[in-house]
């Protein structure tokens, strides 16, 4: 009998840890997480349910999973959505900071730097050499862009986390120490962007990476919360403000240096394609079209992949160019017969002149 009541007693306890102090009993599942909106509606993308023994989960983003279209669902939040270093004037995006997509009219800022160097036994060599860095002055990109930094009210520089954000009003645009607001790649013509300011300039945040560059000239500018991040009209943004979610793969065509569109493969009608076949064909101009790109004064393409430009395609020869969308591009697309890879496209109104195009130098080894 006494074993009995201990065992009564034990399951009177347990029900009880299990009621809150109004005597109701807690229901057992998950909670969901806060969702703090932007000022403007963005896309969300429901986590896909885990694998299953005989099953695979659905892929409903990209049927292929193999270009940087498609996103992990790991990536799907905070900072990791912010893949590529866009750069964003009042909400829209005008270009992206890699070293091949930068507008050609912008000249780099070379910085003394000392780099190690061969030792040779036996003497007195220090085991380092002069030699240059090349920067990018931020004031030169938004010129470059058609931006008179005069008109700017402030420039937002994204890093690894929001609450790091690097402000720079007007004063400190037009202010003796923008020259020395630079960003520079981490592999100096490939890689990340990253910012490099002094302490005392603008609000005197700084972050290993630039994850995006905000640009508002007629736009209201979210105001930095300390040890949270950046709040519009009381809401914390997660994104993009005034846009939505940031900017994530495709193949980007420039204008004249500057953004036009963007084609991504899932996108494109297969009723529009020229061709069909595991690799649907299209003609570039009739997408571009579609997308309300006038491409009447486009006199040459240039091919962009791995941070350089490549082949060129005169205008002539533009009306009837065509591009594969095929998973083995590896994130880009295949123009015309020589089935040429390209990760971005660079059209220009007026011809290329060889000594424009950027060419890395032996400083930048």
């Amino acid at each position: 009998m006494s074993s009995r009541c201990h065992a009564l007693a034990l399951a009177a306890l347990l029900l009880a840890s299990c009621r809150d102090a109004n005597g109701r009993q807690d229901d057992v599942g998950v909670r969901p997480a806060k969702v703090v909106p932007t000022t403007t509606p963005q896309t969300t993308t429901d986590t896909p349910p885990p694998p299953t023994a005989d099953k695979k989960p659905k892929d409903t983003k990209k049927g292929d999973r193999q270009d940087d279209e498609w996103t992990p669902a790991e990536f799907k939040v905070g900072m990791a959505r912010w893949k590529d270093t866009g750069v964003y004037v009042d909400g829209q995006p005008i270009g992206f900071l890699l070293w091949g997509e930068l507008p050609l009219a912008l000249q780099p800022t070379w910085v003394k730097d000392k780099v190690s160097d061969r030792k040779r036994p036996g003497t007195n060599d220090p085991g380092w050499k002069w030699a240059r860095q090349r920067f990018y002055k931020f004031t030169d990109y938004f010129r470059a862009m058609g931006i008179d930094p005069k008109t700017i009210k402030e420039v937002h520089v994204y890093g690894s986390r929001m609450s790091q954000t690097l402000i720079a009003t007007t004063k400190d645009l037009t202010g003796p120490l923008a020259d020395k607001f630079l960003f520079r790649f981490g592999g100096n013509t490939y890689g990340k962007a990253i910012a490099q300011s002094p302490g005392e300039f603008g609000n005197g945040k700084s972050s290993d990476k630039i994850s995006a560059v905000m640009v508002y000239i007629k736009k209201k500018p979210p105001t930095l919360v300390r040890n949270e991040g950046l709040e519009l009209d009381g809401v914390m943004q997660t994104g993009v403000p005034y846009y939505g979610d940031p900017i994530r793969g495709g193949i980007r065509v420039y204008l004249d240096d500057k953004l036009a569109t963007i084609i991504k493969r899932q996108e494109l009608d297969p009723k529009r394609a020229v061709a069909g076949g595991s690799d649907p064909v299209f003609k570039l101009y009739d997408v571009l079209a579609a997308q309300g790109v006038d491409t009447k004064q486009v006199v040459e393409a240039w091919v962009i992949r791995d941070d350089r430009r490549g082949e060129k395609f005169a205008g002539d020869q533009l009306p009837k160019l065509t591009f594969a969308a095929s998973p083995q591009a590896k994130g880009g697309v295949l123009l015309g017969d020589q089935k040429v890879r390209a990760n971005a496209i660079a059209l220009h109104t007026k011809p290329v002149k060889p000594e424009q195009i950027p060419q890395p130098t032996p400083d930048d080894d």
